[in-house]
Parts: structure tokens; sequence; C-alpha cells
């Protein structure tokens, strides 16, 4: 199936006029954890059997797709046991959709897909040209993990010694468990990174937090890329998922911050990573993710007026 039964466009050149092309990544060599993230693209992809594509968003009104020309653009094709070659592979991927003026929609897959993220974002915006919003249990800004590199847990930080990020302009939400450490806590400090714990979503609420997140993005860059680690989600919501942490966002709330983030600023690239079913018999993790997918859409027709 492809994502909610949209138009299969394999060929970049096809993509002219297209406003969001769906991309799969399915790898999972930089999990450090629980792998099968490779699998979550036709996982989440599979959750339209049900034919709800062309449904309105109930309390909105908004179809997204009458509103949006989105299609799915297949696969990067991965390269098992070798990271960087699959990180080139989506790279490439990514630098079509953005030359035909298309946002990628990126299903993981890992989330060192990432990195090329935003080594694609930099190279055609710039690194002050974009800003981040990232939802996650875990900030991904090890300096290694396991003695790696890059991996799933690295991303945002070989990305900002290579100067592909500016540590100003990202703003991390949900953040929660005992990882990373206080030394690459203190590294962010020094970068200028911005981030919101679960106990502070705790005692101010997500409302506030999420306002104060899409102003600091506004302000830094007049676009945005929106990354989404499923584990963010408490694992009672999303089990399937190789690094799952106690105390995360309900699938409803992240939902409907995920609208917000739609609908308040520009998207220039969205992705929803880390969605595992081995882990999950029940497919509800895959379903969260694919409800993640559609709300971050739901969000940009809403942007336009709809």
């Amino acid at each position: 199936p492809t994502f909610c039964g949209q138009p299969l466009v394999l060929d970049p050149g096809e993509l002219e006029g297209v406003d969001v092309a769906v991309v799969g990544a399915p790898f999972d060599d930089g999990t450090s954890n629980r792998p099968g993230a490779r699998f979550g693209p036709r996982a989440i992809r599979a959750w339209d059997d049900e034919g709800r594509h062309g449904r309105p968003h109930l309390r909105s009104g908004v179809d997204p797709f009458s509103v949006l020309d989105v299609v799915d653009h297949g696969d990067a094709e991965p390269a098992p046991g070798d990271l960087n070659r699959s990180h080139e592979q989506l790279a490439a991927v990514l630098r079509g959709v953005l030359a035909a003026g298309a946002m990628p929609l990126v299903l993981g897959g890992d989330h060192s897909l990432s990195l090329p993220t935003l080594r694609v974002l930099a190279e055609r915006f710039g690194p002050d040209g974009y800003a981040v919003v990232h939802f996650d249990t875990h900030a991904d800004t090890g300096a290694e993990l396991y003695g790696v590199r890059i991996s799933h847990g690295t991303p945002f930080r070989v990305a900002a010694e290579e100067g592909a990020l500016l540590g100003a302009n990202i703003v991390q939400i949900g953040l929660r468990g005992t990882w990373p450490g206080p030394e690459d806590f203190a590294w962010m400090r020094e970068q200028g990174f911005r981030w919101h714990t679960m106990d502070e979503i705790d005692e101010r609420g997500l409302d506030p937090i999420i306002s104060d997140a899409l102003a600091h993005a506004a302000a830094r860059a007049p676009r945005v890329y929106l990354s989404v680690d499923i584990d963010v989600l408490d694992p009672a919501y999303a089990p399937g998922t190789g690094t799952p942490e106690p105390g995360g966002l309900t699938t409803r709330e992240l939902r409907a911050a995920l609208r917000r983030v739609g609908r308040e600023v520009e998207l220039c690239a969205a992705d929803v990573v880390e969605v595992c079913p081995p882990f999950d018999p029940t497919g509800i993790t895959a379903l969260a993710g694919e409800r993640a997918a559609l709300d971050i859409l739901t969000g940009m027709a809403m942007r336009r007026g709809a």
C-alpha cells in the first residue's frame, strides 16, 4: 500500500507541483537497542487498510488531501549493514524532492536519518535558513554511542559539529529518562540548544511549551524541520519502539501538538521515526505513527486557510 492510498510517484521529475512527497527510510543499522525500525515505513503505510484517506479530521473538519497534493515517493533504497550508504541514498532522494519544490515527509527507520536530512537542508537553505522542532524522549546529542560516531543517538551532535545545524536553532520537547548525561547537556548549553523535559511539561502544561518552542523557531529561521521520534509517547501508547521510556506524552497530546506545529510555522521537512513493529503485535505504535504523519499534514492544510 501507499501512504493513505495516495498516488505512487517514483520519478523525481514528476514531482513538480506536488506539495508533499512521502518517503520511506527502511533502515535501522543505527539502532543501539531493539532492532526492527526498518519495518516501520511498511507498517505505517499498511494502516490505511480501512480506507481512511479522504476523511476529514473530526474537530478541524479538514481533509489534508483535498488541500495538499500529497504523493508517495516510495522508499530510499537501504544498504543493510552500511549505514553511511543508506544515509547517502536517502540524501539523494531528499535532494530530488526539495529540488522539485515539494516537502519531504520521511517515514523511518531509525533516528540516524535526521543526519542526512540536516545535511541536505543546510545545503539547500544554509544552516541559518531553517530551525528544528524535535519531539523525543532522548536528545540524540551523544558524542558517541557504544564507541560509534554515527547512530540514532548522535545525529544532532554530529550535524552541529559539522556546521549543518546551528545549536541555537533547535528546540527539543519531551526529554526524560537517564540519557544523555550531564556532559552532553553541558555541550548542548554551550551550543545554544533549547529543550523542554517531561517534568517541565507536567509543571507548565504542554500548550505553553509548544507556544514557546514555535516562537523561538520562528524567530530563528523562516522555515522549520519537524522531527518526531515515536518514543516521545509513553510506552502505553507506543510499545513498538527501540528505546522505550516510561512517563511520556499521550497520543492525544502529541497529535494536537503536531497539528499546531504544522499550522503555525512553515515546514520544509518532517519525519516520523523509530516505529518498530516487531515489538508491538497490536500495531498501535504504527497506527500512532500514521496518525502523527496525518496530523502534520492536517496542520499544514489548516495553515493554508482550509
